[in-house]
Formats: structure tokens, C-alpha cells, sequence
């Protein structure tokens, strides 16, 4: 995100945030790590989202086996987990 960006959000010029960063640096770093924070919390939705939409495909997938098969797939994931 471009301090235009960060300044757009914040309802602030560039000039404001170029001063922040320059006479208030503590403030500034509390806006960085604001936007930081955002984004991680973007990220991890995605990747939650992203997570849910293949565990479906999983159960799906497995859903479809035979019994015998599934019997195998667990045995193998307990086999792993020790």
C-alpha cells in the first residue's frame, strides 16, 4: 500500500503522514502496524477460506471410497500421527 493509499484510508494528506513519519514517529509505526495487521488478517482469511473449499473437496473425494479403502487411508493417517 503507497502512503497515497494509507493517506486516502486514513482520511489524511501525504504531506500529514510524511510529517507523522518525521515528527511523530511512534504514531506513524502504530499506522504501519495497523495496515500490517489488516493485511495479515486478509491473508488468513484467504488462507481459511482456501482451506474450508479443500476440505470439502476432500470429504467429497472421500465419500467416494469403499469401505476397504477408507479403512486403509485411516489406518495409514494413525500409522503417520505416532
Amino acid at each position: 500500500m503507497t502512503q497515497r493509499d494509507m493517506a486516502g484510508y486514513l482520511g489524511i494528506t501525504t504531506v500529514t503522514l510524511r510529517n507523522w513519519r518525521k515528527n511523530k514517529p511512534h504514531l506513524y509505526e502504530i499506522v504501519l502496524k495497523g495496515f500490517a495487521f489488516d493485511k495479515i488478517v486478509e491473508q488468513s482469511k484467504k488462507s481459511y477460506e482456501e482451506a474450508v473449499t479443500l476440505q470439502g473437496k476432500f470429504k467429497s473425494q472421500f465419500c467416494n471410497l469403499s469401505n476397504k479403502t477408507k479403512e486403509l487411508h485411516l489406518s495409514l493417517i494413525v500409522y503417520l500421527q505416532e
